[in-house]
């Protein structure tokens, strides 16, 4: 072997031996304590052992659902002319099929989604859609909207008699 063999074969050692302590398995925990606070949690449940399929989602099975039953409901109720092809209580999303309403010769399609817990208006929208593809004016959307926030003060009211 000549001298530039072995040199070279030396310093392919020397490279390999410094790349693998670069790597290891260091089982220590992280210093943290001098990160920004916004950090930590995510350190410390990346560290954590426990973990679910429900981690994925972001929550547990036994999460509460929070969609406001009334305007739930009432959406139902004002939209019972219309076909349900899906709907998701967990996001609060309702999606319609095309149906004519009583006493118009149009067709349209609903996709409602009820953003929050509260009945107000701003927990709810409504999109509607024709059956050319074309949206529907505003008035009329603001009309479904109404009718729905209507119904569901009715069902509230009529909850609370009982």
């Amino acid at each position: 072997m000549t001298l530039n063999k072995i040199f070279k074969t030396a310093l392919v050692g020397v490279m390999c031996l410094g790349l693998s302590a670069c790597g290891g398995n260091n089982t220590s925990k992280p210093n943290i304590a001098n990160s920004p606070e916004e950090f930590n949690n995510d350190v410390e449940a990346a560290q954590s052992t426990k973990s679910s399929i429900w981690d994925l989602f972001g929550g547990t099975p036994d999460q509460k659902v929070q969609v406001n039953r009334y305007l739930w409901n009432a959406s139902l109720d004002v939209l019972e002319f219309l076909p349900v092809q899906s709907v998701d209580p967990f996001t609060g999303v309702i999606v319609t099929g095309y149906g004519t309403p009583p006493g118009s010769g149009r067709s349209y399609r609903a996709t409602v989604h009820i953003k929050d817990p509260a009945l107000d208006a701003r927990s709810l929208n409504v999109s509607l859609q024709t059956k050319g593809g074309r949206a529907v004016s505003a008035s009329t959307t603001r009309a479904v909207e109404d009718a729905i926030l209507s119904r569901a003060r009715q069902l509230r009211i009529a909850d609370k008699n009982l």
